[in-house]
């Protein structure tokens, strides 16, 4: 797939610049979006200049430039965790009340990367333990990698245990701070938590 592909629809800019719904607008519009021809080749890591890397935080960090969203550098998931953490802007998982817009970071269970390792957009909380992200360099297929799969998909996640046995892999989120118009599903806007004890998954 070309990676001139998919590009930002042109309604997107009605959306307030450095919006939460602009931000999630553009996201949303790169679902389907697939690396190549060459393994990690995207136009994310092209923006970020770590093209044929893992893409992930790319993906995030491109989206966010779309949106003229400032977040940090989070092309390495652990840093980009440890830099919302700094700023105070950091919300452990088992503590979490998600927004759309929050940045969520990933370890999943028994995948042999004991840290930090995915990073997504949330793009809806259910208030019931688990959130919809859109997520890059993920799997549309369960048993595919699902940090680094090659693929944008919106994924259903879990930050907490809930009823729908969806696996917890969320670590915590990271809350940027918008300016515009919220998006027309989330609530009033929340403070973001204070700094939280170092995370037991990248002593961060």
């Amino acid at each position: 797939m070309s990676n001139t592909d998919f590009p930002v629809p042109a309604e997107t800019a009605k959306a307030p610049k450095g919006s939460v719904a602009r931000f999630i607008q553009i996201a949303k519009s790169q679902v389907g979006y697939i690396e190549g021809p060459k393994d990690n080749e995207t136009k994310y890591g092209a923006y970020t200049k770590a093209n044929f890397q893992p893409w992930c935080g790319s993906f995030v960090n491109w989206c966010a430039n779309e949106a003229g969203v400032k977040i940090p550098n989070t092309v390495y998931t652990p840093g980009g965790a440890s830099a919302f953490k700094k700023a105070g802007s950091w919300i452990d998982g088992d503590l979490a009340d998600p927004e759309p817009g929050d940045i969520a970071y990933f370890d999943f269970p028994s995948d042999g990367v004991d840290r930090i390792s995915h990073v997504g957009i949330v793009i809806e909380d259910n208030e019931d333990g688990t959130v919809w992200c859109i997520e890059g360099n993920t799997s549309s297929n369960k048993k595919g990698s699902q940090r680094n799969g090659g693929e944008t998909c919106k994924q259903l996640r879990a930050y907490k245990k809930n009823k729908a046995g969806v696996m917890v892999s969320i670590v915590g989120f990271g809350r940027p701070k918008f300016g515009g118009a919220p998006a027309a599903t989330s609530a009033a806007a929340k403070p973001a938590a204070a700094k939280t004890a170092k995370c037991p998954t990248c002593g961060k």
